[in-house]
């Protein structure tokens, strides 16, 4: 039984719904900060994939649409009027990608200082560090060189949408399983960077006898828990009226302008991934307006079709996994994360503490680098919030690590990773 492309689409938001709930109900989840459509969606794929081992309902998901009305936005012309099949969750992958360069503001940076720009070279070097690594442990072990880019900056640093927004481009490149490897290797991730980075980042605290020099009311809003789940956040971009459709607008504009431009950038022969072109779009409209003096733009409401987007796409992505190709990719991926995972909390004792100051908010940073720099930067702020419940504020911690890890990393890491996949094409 083949599942539509239709259906699948129709599952998403009961899909996110279902790993809202089992999150909020299977602590362990909550802890670990597991993304709920990942919840969703993987247990959706396990279910399948039973299905499938005992023949009692054997079915796949159809992950192609060639609808012209679906493709038109993340397709030009010439290529669009031939109805070409595009994967089901394309348009959300590149609308989310479009928003972090929307949100790529000159203006933020500055508010974090030198600080920020440090921290996102130590970001930038760590995942270089992290392919390097990858790609030799995989060649050591007589695997894919590509398996070891999926289980190096594309997962750890990368965390899960950019792991299955590479996963077109690595499968072609020659590693078919990418999709569902990225996928475990980013949740593995997830995992280990909130396990080791209170023990670091406290560790550093004890060690040096670090104390706090600033007060709780200091302390920033951006370390504070929020409401969130795919239903709050549709209510929140209704309840914004007419500058949530400005806003809008203006991100379907950069997605379709983006496409052309995509296709620019992949006639110089270089592998980019598909939202690249859009993605650098919106960097250039989001600090032009700026200058321009434009108000109607808002970081609140791109943070919000963010959270959408990426939560559409993951559902999707997750629950039309085949896990069954991750079956002889399993024990050489393992080794390489566990060397990962070490060399992730080596660099923030070492590395990121010393060259952020070594003071308490440096130690606070660190340990906020082992939450995105193994996964997420939802995963580097619960391991801030336990330490500064413990010890005390840091607010310059919580000011410079979102602003590297929610959307600079990001276009950091993806240059990165292109880099690298195409060297390892030749």
């Amino acid at each position: 039984m083949t599942i539509s492309a239709w259906f699948t689409i129709a599952l998403a938001i009961p899909v996110l719904l279902l790993g809202e709930f089992l999150v909020r109900r299977i602590k362990v989840l909550s802890r670990f900060n597991i993304p709920a459509p990942v919840v969703g969606g993987l247990l959706l794929s396990l279910l399948v994939l039973l299905g499938n081992l005992s023949q009692v309902w054997p079915a796949k998901f159809d992950t192609k649409i060639d609808s012209q009305w679906w493709t038109w936005l993340v397709s030009i012309e010439p290529e669009w009027v031939n109805a070409p099949a595009k994967n089901t969750n394309l348009p959300f992958l590149v609308m989310f990608f479009t928003c972090i360069g929307l949100n790529a503001s000159w203006s933020l940076v500055k508010k974090g200082s030198v600080q920020a720009l440090i921290f996102l070279a130590l970001a930038g070097v760590l995942a270089i560090i992290q392919n390097c690594l990858g790609v030799a442990l995989a060649k050591a072990m007589g695997q894919s060189p590509l398996l070891g880019l999926v289980c190096g900056s594309v997962t750890m640093t990368g965390g899960h949408g950019t792991a299955l927004g590479f996963a077109a481009e690595l499968e072609k490149a020659g590693l078919p399983a990418a999709g569902v490897v990225g996928v475990a290797a980013a949740t593995f991730g997830l995992v280990a960077g909130g396990l080791i980075g209170g023990s670091v980042g406290g560790g550093l605290i004890r060690r040096f006898k670090l104390k706090s020099t600033a007060t709780l009311a200091t302390h920033l809003e951006s370390g504070e828990s929020s409401a969130s789940g795919i239903l709050p956040d549709l209510s929140a971009l209704v309840g914004f009226g007419k500058l949530f459709l400005l806003n809008l607008v203006l991100l379907l504009v950069c997605v379709k302008l983006g496409a052309w431009m995509s296709w620019a950038i992949q006639k110089t022969g270089i592998t980019f991934p598909v939202y690249m072109g859009a993605m650098l779009l919106g960097v250039c409209l989001r600090n032009a307006l700026e200058l321009a003096g434009v108000k109607w733009m808002k970081t609140e409401i791109i943070d919000t079709l963010a959270s959408v987007t990426l939560g559409l796409f993951l559902a999707i992505a997750m629950m039309s996994l085949n896990l069954i190709e991750l079956a002889s990719a399993a024990v050489p991926m393992l080794v390489i994360l566990a060397v990962q995972v070490t060399v992730m909390a080596l660099f923030a004792w070492f590395v990121t503490f010393r060259l952020m100051g070594r003071d308490f908010d440096a130690a606070v940073m660190a340990g906020g680098h082992c939450g995105f720099g193994l996964g997420a930067t939802p995963n580097a702020v619960a391991n801030m919030k336990v330490l500064v419940e413990k010890f005390g504020a840091a607010p310059r911690a919580f000011l410079v690590v979102p602003i590297v890890g929610a959307f600079l990393i990001d276009f950091v890491n993806a240059t990165n990773i292109t880099i690298f996949l195409n060297l390892l094409k030749q």
